[in-house]
C-alpha cells in the first residue's frame, strides 16, 4: 500500500511539474507551483526527485518510455504510427508537451543527455532498415538520415503549430508532411496503401489502451 502511495505520488508530481515547465518554461518555473499544483508537501517532492533540474530530466525519460506501436503489414508504417502517436499524445499529455519545450528550449541547464530525439532517430532507422530488408523503401534512401529529418521535422512541426494555432492543428501539419514526404521514400506501390491521416495517432492509441486495458484486467 505505501509502495502503491509513493507511485502515485511520484506520478502526480512529474504531472504537475510538466504542466508547470510547458507554461512557463525551465527557468520560470518554480517549486512553489510544482507542490502547489501536485497538491504535496516539499519534502514528498524532493524524497522523490533531488531538485528542479532533476524533475526536467524525469519529465524528458518519460518521452523515451513505451514507444511501441501494434504491428503492420509495412515497417514505414509503424514509423508512422509511432510520429503521430506521439503527436496526439502531444495534444492530450502534458509530459509530451513539457517534455518537447525542455529539448527544444536554451535556458540555464542543458539537457541535451536526455533528449529524446537521438533515441526516436534511432527507433526510426530501425523501423526503416527493416522496411529496406522487405523492399518497401526506394534504393537511395538512407534510413539514418531520414529518420533523423522525420524527427527534426516532427520538433519542427510542434513548434510552429504552438506558435500560430496552438497545437490546434497539429495533427493535419503531421499529415501534411507524410504526404509530401513518403513520394520520395517508399515505392510507388505503398503509396495509395499508408494511412497518414490526422485521426491516426488518436486510433493507434486507442488500440493501445484496449489492449492496456484487456492486459490488466
Amino acid at each position: 500500500m505505501a509502495q502503491q502511495r509513493a507511485v502515485r505520488t511520484r506520478a502526480a508530481i512529474l504531472a504537475a511539474a510538466a504542466s508547470v515547465f510547458d507554461r512557463y518554461g525551465y527557468d520560470a518555473a518554480t517549486i512553489t507551483e510544482i507542490t502547489a499544483r501536485s497538491g504535496t508537501t516539499k519534502g514528498a517532492l524532493y524524497f522523490h526527485f533531488s531538485s528542479k533540474e532533476e524533475l526536467a530530466r524525469g519529465v524528458l525519460r518519460e518521452l523515451t518510455g513505451d514507444l511501441t506501436v501494434e504491428p503492420a503489414d509495412s515497417h514505414v508504417q509503424e514509423l508512422i504510427d509511432m510520429t503521430m502517436a506521439v503527436t496526439y499524445r502531444s495534444l492530450h499529455d502534458p509530459i509530451v508537451r513539457a517534455g518537447l519545450r525542455l529539448a527544444v528550449e536554451r535556458g540555464s541547464v542543458d539537457f541535451s543527455e536526455v533528449s529524446p530525439f537521438p533515441v526516436w532517430a534511432g527507433l526510426g532507422e530501425d523501423l526503416l532498415l527493416r522496411a529496406a530488408e522487405r523492399g518497401e523503401l526506394l534504393p537511395y534512401v538512407v534510413p539514418r538520415e531520414t529518420a533523423e529529418l522525420v524527427v527534426s521535422a516532427w520538433a519542427g512541426i510542434q513548434v510552429y503549430a504552438r506558435v500560430v494555432a496552438g497545437r490546434r492543428d497539429v495533427e493535419r501539419r503531421m499529415s501534411v508532411m507524410w504526404a509530401h514526404l513518403l513520394p520520395s521514400v517508399v515505392m510507388p506501390r505503398l503509396l495509395l496503401e499508408l494511412d497518414v491521416a490526422p485521426d491516426r495517432g488518436a486510433r493507434v492509441e486507442a488500440v493501445r489502451a484496449l489492449r492496456s486495458a484487456s492486459s490488466g484486467s
